[in-house]
């Protein structure tokens, strides 16, 4: 049976840039960065000490996808202190943290427009 989920993939243009946000401004640490083919690499981030992993990754089929709303949530333990850190490093949100009933969220964006959750857990 399915145990977990291996990882994400998310769509980008750049992947340098894309790789900087991530690790720099989201503090997802590089697990593999190698080549992929003659046009772009395999690039595998962790986050934090969970066993799920993101993928930056370009391909001419995906170009429509990028800049969108990409249906992924990442949780923080804290989403207001995690918002003013992220801020605070530069990176763009949508929505700054609303509580709700069920908990806390903020929106964020990537350097390519692809907006996430950021929620409560």
């Amino acid at each position: 049976m399915i145990r977990a989920v291996k990882f994400v993939a998310i769509p980008v243009t750049d992947q340098d840039a894309a790789l900087e946000f991530y690790t720099k401004q989201c503090g997802f640490r590089v697990v593999t960065d190698q080549p992929f083919d003659d046009t772009q690499r395999w690039i595998e981030l962790a986050i934090g000490k969970s066993d799920t992993k993101v993928v930056l990754f370009t391909m001419k089929e995906q170009r429509p996808m990028i800049g969108t709303h990409s249906n992924i949530t990442f949780v923080a333990e804290d989403v207001v202190a995690t918002y003013e850190e992220m801020v605070a490093k530069g990176v763009v949100f949508d929505q700054a943290p609303e509580k709700a009933d069920w908990g806390t969220a903020a929106i964020f964006r990537d350097p390519d427009g692809n907006r996430f959750v950021l929620s409560s857990k």
